[in-house]
């Protein structure tokens, strides 16, 4: 039993070196410096720890500093992998999307949406990109801004009003998921959202997670969370499709009876699963990164009373111009300036999406290096937002770095760049901007905790969901 154990690692650590041994019969390739660990595990451990232990960006500055400011290699979630560092680095690789690389998702993703395979994936995004922004643009999102208004305006009323202490993160979750819900969905219900999210925190973490499929592994919570969500989904989905062929649903009442509708280019429309698996996706990204943001707008908030008062400043202006009872809109949105830088900010400090991965699509030369095909490259937004070189005095909370012009193109990269830029940036931008008129028209708050730790897992939270004591204003 004992020598069948080590014959099957011995083979396993063979199949798995194959890819990397393979590399070294090329002549004339030299590769990015670097290390990748141990095999198939590479490096992963370390560079999900230290997100973990609230230190997202050592992973990235400490290889930058050791190898090179430009790219280092590794091999992380059973990958090799250039990551490609700075502004140029990002521009670089957002300007030959489609031509030197390619997107490509972990194998986590990819058995998260079991419709999906990496062919599909990519096939499928390309189709969803040109039909979404019909829908996010800002003129389709404008109908939107008083129903996030109200929506707030109940949350704080139920969750927040009769507290003398809250724990900002899973009321922030539960507010952008329960807007999301209403966005993409027409969910109203209150008790039906509530059972809705409890699944998606799994599927969230079990994303970037390595894939090891074993009973407790946040991979597997992960799936077995993917798998309810599914279900219901596709029951909404049929259901939806009923109504809107006996003409009880609008066609673009939200993002679903959109996507029911919708055509691509050749008039073909997509599959439930797919729409299923592209729903879902659009709610995790449409609520996590904002929660993630907005919790860290109430922390910076608590810690620098100057700019909070000038945000109450702003926002005050905007609420004594409203009418008993009005609703936010679009021409209110467009006085928040400084509100926005702060969030921009706030992004800039805590980025909500650490980064992404590409494929190389052929061998390529990058700074002196070559990257041969199939390999993974990353960028991380890590590599430019605490870079002095981009953003002097980089620890400093400096709401006037977003000010005229704003940070040099490629440097500030919070909703990734290119060709694939988040297309639900003013969705979040709107979502973000109502809760902070909402929240400080209320509140003055302190923390709980002086010096909570910050915990990245996939997207960076306090690690006891940061605990503030509310004190009520008189409006």
């Amino acid at each position: 039993m004992e020598l069948f154990f080590l014959i099957a690692i011995t083979i396993f650590i063979i199949l798995a070196t194959l890819p990397i041994l393979s590399i070294f019969y090329k002549p004339n390739v030299k590769l990015p410096p670097g290390k990748t660990g141990y095999p198939y595990i590479g490096e992963s451990l370390e560079f999900l720890s230290t997100g973990r232990k609230g230190q997202p960006e050592k992973f990235i500055l400490d290889r930058m500093q050791k190898f090179s400011p430009q790219i280092f290699r590794t091999s992380i979630l059973g990958e090799q992998t250039a990551v490609v560092c700075g502004a140029q680095g990002n521009k670089f690789l957002f300007s030959n999307e489609n031509k030197l690389v390619t997107a490509w998702w972990p194998k986590s993703i990819l058995r998260l949406f079991p419709s999906s395979s990496q062919s599909t994936v990519l096939a499928e995004g390309m189709r969803m990109r040109k039909m979404l922004p019909h829908f996010l643009k800002p003129e389709a999102l404008m109908r939107y801004i008083g129903v996030m208004d109200s929506m707030a305006q109940i949350h704080f009323q139920d969750s927040w009003e009769k507290e003398k202490q809250v724990s900002v993160y899973p009321l922030a979750k539960m507010y952008t998921f329960t807007v999301a819900c209403k966005v993409f969905l027409s969910m109203d219900d209150s008790k039906e959202v509530a059972k809705f999210a409890v699944p998606f925190n799994d599927m969230a973490s079990g994303i970037i997670s390595i894939p090891i499929n074993f009973p407790g592994t946040t991979f597997n919570r992960g799936l077995k969370a993917s798998k309810i969500i599914r279900d219901d989904m596709l029951r909404m989905i049929a259901k939806r499709r009923k109504e809107l062929a006996e003409n009880k649903a609008d066609p673009m009442q939200d993002i679903l009876s959109h996507m029911l509708v919708a055509t691509d280019e050749e008039g073909q429309r997509l599959g439930e699963v797919g729409i299923a698996d592209k729903i879902i996706s659009l709610l995790i990204g449409g609520h996590d990164t904002a929660s993630a943001t907005i919790t860290f707008i109430v922390k910076f908030l608590a810690e620098l009373p100057h700019i909070y008062d000038k945000v109450v400043e702003e926002q005050m202006e905007i609420a004594k111009s409203k009418a008993e009872g009005e609703l936010l809109n679009w021409e209110d949105i467009q006085k928040m300036k400084y509100s926005w830088h702060v969030a921009a900010e706030v992004m800039r400090l805590a980025p909500p999406l650490q980064g992404s991965f590409r494929e190389a699509l052929h061998d390529f030369n990058y700074a002196g290096y070559t990257i041969p095909k199939g390999w993974k490259l990353y960028w991380s937004a890590h590599s430019t937002h605490k870079m002095p070189e981009y953003f002097p005095d980089p620890e400093k909370f400096d709401p006037s770095r977003f000010e005229g012009l704003g940070p040099a193109p490629y440097t500030y990269v919070p909703f990734g760049g290119g060709p694939r830029m988040c297309p639900g940036k003013e969705y979040a931008r709107l979502e973000i901007l109502v809760f902070m008129h909402n929240i400080v028209k209320r509140f003055k708050w302190e923390k709980v905790i002086p010096d909570e730790n910050i915990i990245v897992n996939p997207m960076p939270i306090p690690a006891k969901g940061l605990p503030v004591r509310l004190y009520r204003k008189n409006q």
